[in-house]
């Protein structure tokens, strides 16, 4: 690379820039990259349309790879490749590397606007890309590659780029080429390398821990099922999962699976693929891994708001039908605080909206949980729903929303019929949640109530005194020791005070306050 040409370029282009005229600017460039010989003028301009439509920043090593592969040949060669300070020339000074990263860019942001701007530039990019990285992936030297040591990596830069990324471009512009390239790749997905690939970037199938148990190293990787029809719902690709369901192999599930085509198109919000799917012979609503939701839980869980609607406004099934744990849509939607699908749910005729989960929670019980202040409003419109209903632990709504430090659902669920003192098993109180978790602001809400009793000992004799003791939470130690029926002296079931724990922890500011109140009289505790 001769770095004083570079040089003369970029400053001739940022002169150029300085005014309103960069577009006149680059279309001048443009104009010189397509003037040059054959070979530089496409070299030129498919580093245009790659660095410009690409779905991440590239390397100098993909860039260059990437315009080696010949369309409609079996083989890559990668003596093929260009250097990339030949594209750097044939581009005109418009790109340039980044030393440190190797990554390829474009000498000013404004030369991706003005491509971005000029839909005439590139026939149809995304088309094109889709067909060099499935040519890529069929080749012969890709479909030879095991997914053993992590070096073959190494040795095909352009690999993980085609595998994570070429259903991207295909879904934006599926050429007739690519198509029938694509149907060759996913005939025998599940073994291809490029499977592996795509997996490894999906990081979590199940936030409850329900994954593929993925590493860093490929060769750890833990192998389950992912068809071509996986490949093709996770994508979104309408025309080829049509092709795919059309054959005979793709009509069936195949036993107990981390994931399907359906939640694979579920998860990744393709609504129209998500439709097709579940009517699809030999689909199953309910999913067989034990820890699956079911596709409406499934949308609402993935955030896929949009995809919800559509399943709730189609009427394909019970709207009120729960997963594995017996959790359902209703509570999935009031966990993650989405009023729109929650007042679409609350509107069904067979939903419960205090129907409990296997371990006992309600969907108020998640929306206080996750302190969606308009949610537990609209739950608690409902006639059905018990404000103060404990799941199997006896943990209240009010016990959720005050270990998680939420005031104003705090507020809110004890202007309802709710006893604000109710222990759980353990015979922890809202209170004692609050202190554990030093929320102040609940702390002073609910010692604002006559009927909390401020210094209630748990099964292991901890007050919520101790309880704040133990977080370190100086200033719940000040509310608390401001309160005269709290003995600052109390000692656990241990027989360890306050003031003990916090000097073995070391919390110099809560010894201190615990100190000024150690030679108080012992209040009397409320039975």
């Amino acid at each position: 690379m001769q770095e004083p040409t570079v040089y003369r370029r970029r400053e001739r282009l940022n002169k150029m820039t300085d005014g309103l005229g960069w577009g006149d600017a680059y279309s001048t460039t443009i104009e010189r990259i397509k003037a040059q010989d054959a070979r530089k003028s496409r070299l030129g301009m498919a580093a245009l349309m790659w660095l410009s439509h690409a779905e991440r920043p590239l390397r100098a090593d993909e860039l260059c790879h990437a315009l080696a592969v010949e369309l409609g040949s079996k083989y890559f060669y990668a003596d093929n490749a260009p250097s990339i300070s030949t594209l750097v020339g044939c581009c005109q000074g418009l790109i340039t590397v980044d030393k440190e990263t190797s990554a390829v860019r474009f000498i000013h942001p404004t030369v991706k606007e003005y491509l971005s701007t000029r839909p005439d530039i590139f026939n149809k990019p995304h088309a094109a890309m889709s067909e060099i990285c499935l040519t890529y992936l069929n080749s012969e030297q890709v479909k030879a590659l095991s997914a053993g040591p992590s070096a073959v990596i190494h040795d095909n830069p352009f690999l993980e780029y085609c595998s994570v990324y070429w259903g991207i471009h295909a879904k934006r512009d599926l050429s007739d080429h690519a198509r029938s390239l694509t149907l060759e790749l996913l005939r025998e997905y599940d073994g291809h390398i490029s499977s592996k690939l795509l997996l490894k970037q999906v990081k979590y199938l199940d936030r409850r821990g329900c994954d593929g148990n993925f590493s860093s190293d490929l060769g750890s990787y833990v192998s389950f099922p992912f068809s071509g029809l996986d490949c093709a719902s996770f994508f979104g690709i309408v025309k080829v999962v049509d092709i795919l369901m059309r054959m005979e192999c793709y009509t069936e599930e195949r036993g107990a699976r981390v994931s399907t085509p359906l939640v694979w198109a579920t998860r990744n919000g393709h609504e129209e693929v998500v439709e097709k799917l579940y009517w699809r012979p030999g689909s199953c609503v309910r999913q067989g891994y034990y820890c699956d939701p079911t596709p409406l839980s499934y949308a609402i869980w993935c955030g896929q708001e949009r995809v919800a609607e559509r399943l709730l406004g189609s009427r394909m099934f019970n709207a009120d039908m729960p997963d594995g744990r017996g959790k359902t849509p209703l509570s999935y939607a009031a966990q993650d605080g989405l009023e729109r699908v929650v007042k679409i749910l609350l509107e069904e005729q067979i939903i419960n909206p205090d129907k409990p989960d296997f371990s006992g929670q309600t969907p108020l019980s998640f929306a206080s949980r996750g302190g969606h202040v308009r949610v537990v409003k609209m739950l608690l419109g409902q006639y059905k729903v018990n404000p103060d209903k404990p799941d199997n632990n006896h943990q209240t709504p009010l016990s959720y929303a005050a270990s998680s430090g939420h005031e104003e659902v705090v507020k809110i669920l004890l202007g309802r019929d709710v006893d604000p003192d109710k222990p759980d098993n353990n015979y922890q109180t809202p209170l004692s949640y609050a202190a554990s978790s030093g929320h102040e602001g609940v702390v002073k809400v609910l010692l604002g109530r006559k009927d909390v009793n401020p210094d209630k000992p748990d099964n292991d004799g901890r007050t919520p005194l101790m309880c704040a003791t133990l977080g370190g939470h100086e200033g719940v130690v000040k509310i608390l020791l401001g309160r005269e029926k709290v003995n600052p002296n109390k000692p656990d079931n241990n027989g360890q005070t306050p003031l003990m724990v916090a000097t073995l922890l070391g919390f110099q500011e809560v010894i201190t306050l615990l100190q000024s109140h150690e030679d108080e009289t012992p209040a009397e505790p409320e039975a």
